[in-house]
């Protein structure tokens, strides 16, 4: 007797990174109501919290992606604990300083690196293996248009978000005899408090209002206005799914298409 399409069904096993507010919490609750088992790790604390029995399927951890061990430790439990794993969303991130290069401090450059790029590569490396076991997996790294164009007074930032594309096609080109895919999403400015504060600061090392600056955000796209955090969630659905299985290696937009960059 054939199985109901309920009874077949499998969850998938989600991994995500910085998924307890903003972008990440967005995919991460998409992918519970399409009923995957979801664990997210976050360095925020009071965030962590919000999503603890908000959903049976959404496991949340504190993590500082920052920390190489405690990263490794969270990713060693969460694939253990799911039995494996079907999706990677790497999605930490960090806004690093927005200054000229000559005011910006090694450690700064260091700290948004150690974010941006390296947790993705320490991600990545962890679950690879267990996919290619699988013969079957997506890992969904999340650059910038910043990994496209130069960006002005956000120099550690864009450095790691063009990195960023170099590490997807290159696990693209690994993975991709296993029947795995890599690819990247790169987002325009997103509304929140993230791109409020970079507004802010560039606005007061060039001496304009915050708003002057906000709309030479948006000046440049042929869609003007900022990105919303759902805007990128079908996206990142769509890499998810079998619709995608031919897609790998490639780094999306989601800008509104953005003609020129400011600055």
């Amino acid at each position: 007797m054939p199985q109901s399409s309920a009874a077949a069904h499998v969850p998938q096993r989600v991994l995500i990174t910085a998924g307890a507010a903003g972008i990440g919490r967005a995919i991460a609750d998409a992918f519970v109501w399409a009923g995957a088992v979801v664990h997210i790790c976050d360095i925020d604390e009071v965030a962590i919290e919000s999503c603890r029995g908000a959903s049976p399927a959404l496991r949340a951890t504190r993590v500082d992606v920052a920390d190489a061990d405690a990263l490794t430790s969270w990713l060693d439990m969460a694939i253990g604990d799911l039995g494996g794993v079907d999706v990677l969303v790497n999605n930490a991130g960090t806004k690093g300083p927005t200054a000229f290069i000559e005011d910006i401090s090694v450690d700064e450059w260091r700290s948004c690196l150690a974010v941006g790029l390296d947790a993705q590569f320490i991600c990545a490396r962890r679950v690879v293996p267990v996919m290619k076991q699988q013969g079957s997996g997506s890992i969904i790294n999340m650059s910038s248009m910043a990994g496209k164009y130069g960006f002005g007074m956000r120099t550690p930032y864009t450095a790691a978000k063009w990195a960023v594309i170099g590490l997807t096609k290159s696990i693209a080109i690994e993975v991709g005899p296993h029947r795995v895919r890599c690819n990247c999403i790169c987002p325009g400015s997103v509304r929140g408090d993230r791109m409020d504060a970079v507004i802010a600061a560039e606005a007061d090392h060039r001496g304009l209002s915050a708003a002057a600056v906000a709309d030479e955000y948006v000046a440049g796209q042929s869609v003007k206005r900022f990105v919303e955090p759902d805007d990128i969630v079908g996206l990142c659905m769509f890499l998810a799914s079998p619709a995608s299985s031919m897609i790998s290696g490639q780094a999306i937009g989601v800008d509104g298409h953005t003609e020129t960059y400011h600055l």
